[in-house]
């Protein structure tokens, strides 16, 4: 192995300007927030106040500081699908409710061709174990008014007093397998290549409703606040 010989001139240089990098290296670590200690002992030595958790930037290890937001809660499961927590339902009253149901498999929306016919039931009867029939309202948000590329159900509460009742709109379904094919061709007829679709109980089987924009925020009680 050679050794390669260090120049008494490059030397000189490297002694000059070790002492700058190390200024800079501690400067660097100790720029970023130069409050962390006393935060720390600030804010995290006694639990006893109730946001702790959310104050708390390095939490005691005895304590467990999950919180609704950082933890994913399942509803139900299934092969095909998942039903879990909506993050809109932390800080909410305990009888508020948004679920989502999601297809184990990729599905970008509710215009994509694999777009699977059971999740309606899926989404029915997971909301059935926290919703009266009469209260459920299962949606898909139109392409241009949602903020996931996976195919979601939310699984909400309805608010009837809201819902249209224009017939170009609304369509009966005996069963749930059906609900897609009814919402495709009630678009069709109106020539809407985008549209959302709010499934919910009617006297003589399930009402489909579609709408150009986001039935979960025009006929659902989507948000506790």
């Amino acid at each position: 192995m050679r050794i390669r010989h260090i120049s008494t001139g490059r030397k000189s240089i490297i002694a000059a300007l070790l002492p700058a990098f190390l200024l800079l290296s501690v400067a660097q670590c100790l720029g970023a927030d130069r409050n962390i200690l006393w935060d720390t002992i600030s804010t995290c030595i006694d639990t006893s106040d109730k946001d702790y958790c959310s104050k708390c930037n390095s939490p005691r290890v005895e304590i467990d500081c999950r919180t609704c937001r950082n933890t994913l809660q399942v509803w139900a499961e299934s092969k095909e699908f998942a039903a879990i927590r909506d993050r809109k339902m932390c800080d909410c009253p305990e009888d508020f409710v948004h679920g989502l149901v999601i297809p184990r498999s990729r599905v970008t929306g509710g215009e994509d061709p694999l777009r699977p016919d059971g999740i309606w039931q899926f989404a029915w009867d997971t909301a059935l174990k926290r919703l009266n029939e009469g209260e459920i309202a299962l949606v898909v948000n139109p392409k241009l008014d949602r903020s996931q590329d996976q195919l979601h159900v939310h699984m909400v509460r309805v608010r009837r007093e809201t819902l249209p009742s224009d017939p170009s709109r609304v369509g009966v379904v005996q069963s749930l397998d059906r609900v897609w094919y009814e919402a495709a061709r009630k678009a069709a007829a109106l020539e809407w290549k985008d549209y959302g679709v709010l499934v919910t109980k009617a006297a003589n089987g399930y009402q489909v409703v579609i709408d150009k924009a986001s039935p979960e925020d025009l006929y659902t009680q989507a948000r506790c606040r």
